[in-house]
Protein backbone atom coordinates (compact mmCIF):
# COMPACT_ATOMS: atom_id res chain seq x y z
CA UNK A 1 0.00 0.00 0.00
CA UNK A 2 1.22 3.69 -1.00
CA UNK A 3 1.48 5.44 2.12
CA UNK A 4 3.51 8.21 0.30
CA UNK A 5 1.83 11.72 1.54
CA UNK A 6 0.39 13.96 -1.32
CA UNK A 7 1.90 17.52 -1.74
CA UNK A 8 0.14 20.56 -2.31
CA UNK A 9 2.06 21.23 -5.99
CA UNK A 10 0.70 17.82 -7.54
CA UNK A 11 -3.09 19.25 -7.81
CA UNK A 12 -0.79 22.21 -10.46
CA UNK A 13 0.43 21.63 -13.61
CA UNK A 14 3.94 21.60 -14.12
CA UNK A 15 4.73 21.42 -18.04
CA UNK A 16 7.16 18.45 -18.93
CA UNK A 17 7.11 19.97 -22.61
CA UNK A 18 8.38 22.76 -24.72
CA UNK A 19 5.22 25.10 -24.70
CA UNK A 20 4.48 28.38 -27.30
CA UNK A 21 4.24 30.55 -24.17
CA UNK A 22 8.14 29.62 -23.10
CA UNK A 23 9.00 29.92 -27.20
CA UNK A 24 7.31 33.40 -27.21
CA UNK A 25 8.81 34.59 -23.84
CA UNK A 26 12.29 33.24 -24.85
CA UNK A 27 12.08 35.27 -28.13
CA UNK A 28 10.91 38.38 -26.47
CA UNK A 29 13.72 38.18 -23.63
CA UNK A 30 15.99 37.56 -26.51
CA UNK A 31 15.12 40.36 -28.17
CA UNK A 32 14.62 42.74 -25.23
CA UNK A 33 18.46 41.83 -23.79
CA UNK A 34 20.13 42.91 -26.84
CA UNK A 35 21.24 46.70 -25.98
CA UNK A 36 22.58 45.82 -22.99
CA UNK A 37 23.87 42.13 -23.12
CA UNK A 38 26.45 40.77 -26.03
CA UNK A 39 26.11 36.83 -25.78
CA UNK A 40 29.23 35.12 -26.88
CA UNK A 41 28.25 30.95 -26.48
CA UNK A 42 30.98 28.75 -27.15
CA UNK A 43 30.62 24.67 -27.10
CA UNK A 44 27.33 24.35 -28.55
CA UNK A 45 28.28 20.92 -30.03
CA UNK A 46 28.45 19.61 -26.61
CA UNK A 47 24.82 19.68 -25.73
CA UNK A 48 22.91 16.52 -27.02
CA UNK A 49 19.80 17.51 -29.62
CA UNK A 50 17.91 15.07 -28.02
CA UNK A 51 17.63 13.03 -25.05
CA UNK A 52 17.95 13.68 -21.36
CA UNK A 53 20.77 15.74 -19.97
CA UNK A 54 21.49 17.46 -16.75
CA UNK A 55 22.64 20.66 -17.51
CA UNK A 56 24.62 22.94 -14.47
CA UNK A 57 25.93 25.81 -14.23
CA UNK A 58 27.71 28.11 -11.80
CA UNK A 59 25.36 31.00 -10.27
CA UNK A 60 26.66 34.65 -9.68
CA UNK A 61 23.18 36.20 -9.66
CA UNK A 62 19.29 35.80 -10.26
CA UNK A 63 19.63 36.77 -14.12
CA UNK A 64 22.09 34.11 -14.78
CA UNK A 65 18.71 31.93 -16.06
CA UNK A 66 17.97 33.89 -19.00
CA UNK A 67 21.64 34.00 -20.50
CA UNK A 68 21.50 30.09 -20.16
CA UNK A 69 18.18 29.75 -22.01
CA UNK A 70 18.49 32.37 -24.55
CA UNK A 71 21.81 30.90 -26.12
CA UNK A 72 20.50 27.35 -26.57
CA UNK A 73 18.21 25.43 -28.76
CA UNK A 74 16.77 23.51 -26.25
CA UNK A 75 14.03 24.29 -23.30
CA UNK A 76 15.49 24.08 -20.10
CA UNK A 77 13.29 22.66 -17.01
CA UNK A 78 14.72 24.34 -13.91
CA UNK A 79 14.11 23.87 -10.15
CA UNK A 80 13.60 27.47 -8.68
CA UNK A 81 13.03 28.65 -5.41
CA UNK A 82 9.80 28.11 -3.89
CA UNK A 83 9.25 31.74 -2.43
CA UNK A 84 8.89 32.74 -6.10
CA UNK A 85 5.90 30.94 -6.84
CA UNK A 86 3.92 32.21 -4.21
CA UNK A 87 2.48 35.06 -6.38
CA UNK A 88 -0.24 33.65 -8.12
CA UNK A 89 0.60 35.20 -11.84
CA UNK A 90 4.22 34.53 -11.07
CA UNK A 91 3.50 30.81 -10.58
CA UNK A 92 1.38 30.67 -13.28
CA UNK A 93 4.39 32.04 -15.66
CA UNK A 94 7.49 30.11 -14.20
CA UNK A 95 5.17 26.33 -14.36
CA UNK A 96 4.56 27.48 -18.08
CA UNK A 97 8.24 28.18 -18.74
CA UNK A 98 8.99 24.76 -17.21
CA UNK A 99 10.16 25.91 -14.02
CA UNK A 100 9.06 23.83 -10.44
CA UNK A 101 9.91 24.68 -6.75
CA UNK A 102 11.79 23.20 -4.48
CA UNK A 103 12.27 23.85 -0.72
CA UNK A 104 15.77 24.95 -0.48
CA UNK A 105 17.25 23.83 2.77
CA UNK A 106 15.53 20.49 3.36
CA UNK A 107 15.45 17.45 1.54
CA UNK A 108 12.89 18.09 -1.00
CA UNK A 109 11.66 14.52 -2.02
CA UNK A 110 8.72 16.01 -4.76
CA UNK A 111 11.32 18.29 -6.66
CA UNK A 112 13.71 15.31 -6.86
CA UNK A 113 10.67 13.43 -8.22
CA UNK A 114 9.70 15.73 -10.71
CA UNK A 115 13.11 16.40 -11.72
CA UNK A 116 13.20 12.57 -12.50
CA UNK A 117 10.16 12.87 -14.24
CA UNK A 118 11.65 15.68 -16.35
CA UNK A 119 14.59 13.86 -17.35
CA UNK A 120 12.41 10.58 -17.95
CA UNK A 121 10.53 12.62 -20.72
CA UNK A 122 14.35 13.28 -22.42
CA UNK A 123 14.56 16.88 -21.61
CA UNK A 124 16.91 18.81 -20.12
CA UNK A 125 16.95 19.44 -16.79
CA UNK A 126 19.43 23.27 -15.54
CA UNK A 127 20.37 22.87 -12.36
CA UNK A 128 23.04 24.80 -9.80
CA UNK A 129 24.63 22.53 -7.69
CA UNK A 130 25.61 25.32 -5.50
CA UNK A 131 22.51 25.92 -4.20
CA UNK A 132 22.94 29.55 -3.99
CA UNK A 133 24.56 32.58 -5.66
CA UNK A 134 28.13 32.59 -5.20
CA UNK A 135 28.18 36.80 -4.61
CA UNK A 136 31.19 37.05 -6.16
CA UNK A 137 33.11 34.25 -3.95
CA UNK A 138 34.01 31.74 -6.13
CA UNK A 139 32.42 28.47 -6.76
CA UNK A 140 31.15 26.59 -3.18
CA UNK A 141 30.61 23.20 -1.94
CA UNK A 142 28.16 21.62 -4.27
CA UNK A 143 25.46 19.52 -3.59
CA UNK A 144 24.90 16.15 -5.06
CA UNK A 145 21.47 16.37 -6.07
CA UNK A 146 22.58 16.43 -9.86
CA UNK A 147 24.96 13.85 -9.73
CA UNK A 148 21.91 11.55 -8.13
CA UNK A 149 19.90 12.92 -10.84
CA UNK A 150 21.97 11.56 -13.80
CA UNK A 151 23.05 8.43 -12.22
CA UNK A 152 19.89 7.14 -12.03
CA UNK A 153 18.63 8.35 -15.46
CA UNK A 154 22.27 7.37 -17.08
CA UNK A 155 22.42 10.54 -18.57
CA UNK A 156 25.18 13.25 -19.08
CA UNK A 157 25.59 15.83 -17.27
CA UNK A 158 26.53 19.14 -19.16
CA UNK A 159 28.74 21.56 -17.65
CA UNK A 160 28.27 25.21 -18.47
CA UNK A 161 29.93 28.32 -17.27
CA UNK A 162 28.65 31.87 -17.36
CA UNK A 163 31.48 34.41 -16.87
CA UNK A 164 29.76 38.34 -17.06
CA UNK A 165 25.82 37.68 -15.54
CA UNK A 166 27.05 39.42 -12.64
CA UNK A 167 27.66 43.13 -14.63
CA UNK A 168 24.26 43.26 -16.26
CA UNK A 169 23.29 47.30 -16.84
CA UNK A 170 26.88 48.41 -15.35
CA UNK A 171 27.86 49.32 -18.85
CA UNK A 172 25.20 51.09 -20.08
CA UNK A 173 24.90 52.22 -23.12
CA UNK A 174 27.45 49.68 -24.42
CA UNK A 175 26.40 45.97 -24.00
CA UNK A 176 28.08 43.61 -21.56
CA UNK A 177 29.27 40.79 -22.54
CA UNK A 178 27.87 37.15 -21.21
CA UNK A 179 30.25 33.99 -22.35
CA UNK A 180 28.01 30.88 -22.01
CA UNK A 181 30.60 27.92 -22.37
CA UNK A 182 29.28 24.35 -22.88
CA UNK A 183 31.73 21.98 -21.64
CA UNK A 184 32.67 18.09 -22.82
CA UNK A 185 29.46 16.11 -21.10
CA UNK A 186 30.38 14.01 -18.22
CA UNK A 187 28.85 10.62 -18.26
CA UNK A 188 28.36 8.61 -15.19
CA UNK A 189 30.62 5.52 -14.89
CA UNK A 190 29.71 1.87 -12.77
CA UNK A 191 32.24 3.34 -10.11
CA UNK A 192 30.95 6.59 -9.97
CA UNK A 193 28.96 7.97 -6.83
CA UNK A 194 27.04 11.05 -6.30
CA UNK A 195 29.96 13.14 -4.63
CA UNK A 196 32.55 11.85 -6.93
CA UNK A 197 30.85 12.61 -10.38
CA UNK A 198 30.01 15.77 -8.48
CA UNK A 199 33.57 16.72 -8.15
CA UNK A 200 34.22 15.25 -11.83
CA UNK A 201 31.52 17.79 -12.84
CA UNK A 202 32.41 20.98 -10.66
CA UNK A 203 36.29 20.45 -11.55
CA UNK A 204 35.32 20.12 -14.95
CA UNK A 205 33.19 23.69 -14.80
CA UNK A 206 35.95 25.30 -12.77
CA UNK A 207 38.44 24.88 -15.56
CA UNK A 208 36.27 26.95 -17.60
CA UNK A 209 36.01 29.89 -15.27
CA UNK A 210 38.35 32.73 -14.71
CA UNK A 211 40.65 31.58 -11.29
CA UNK A 212 39.07 33.95 -9.12
CA UNK A 213 35.20 32.28 -10.14
CA UNK A 214 36.93 28.61 -9.06
CA UNK A 215 35.97 28.90 -5.50
CA UNK A 216 36.98 25.55 -3.51
CA UNK A 217 37.36 24.29 -6.69
CA UNK A 218 40.62 25.97 -7.51
CA UNK A 219 43.11 23.11 -7.28
CA UNK A 220 42.48 19.85 -8.77
CA UNK A 221 43.94 17.45 -6.65
CA UNK A 222 46.77 15.31 -8.17
CA UNK A 223 46.03 12.35 -10.43
CA UNK A 224 42.75 13.35 -10.47
CA UNK A 225 40.97 12.48 -13.68
CA UNK A 226 37.66 14.48 -14.76
CA UNK A 227 36.53 12.24 -18.20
Amino acid sequence: MDTQESDPRDRKQFYLHDTPFRRSVVALLAGLSRPFMKLDVRGLEHLPLEGAVVLVANHVTNFDVFPMQISLPRPIFYMGKAELFKVGIMDAVFRRMGSFPVYRGEKDQWAMRHAARILEHGQVLGMFPEGTRSQGRGLGVAKTGAARLAIEAHCPIVPMALIGSDRFFRQLPRPNTVTVSLLPPILPTPDDTPLSLTDRVMFSLASALPADMRGVYSELPKGFKIQ
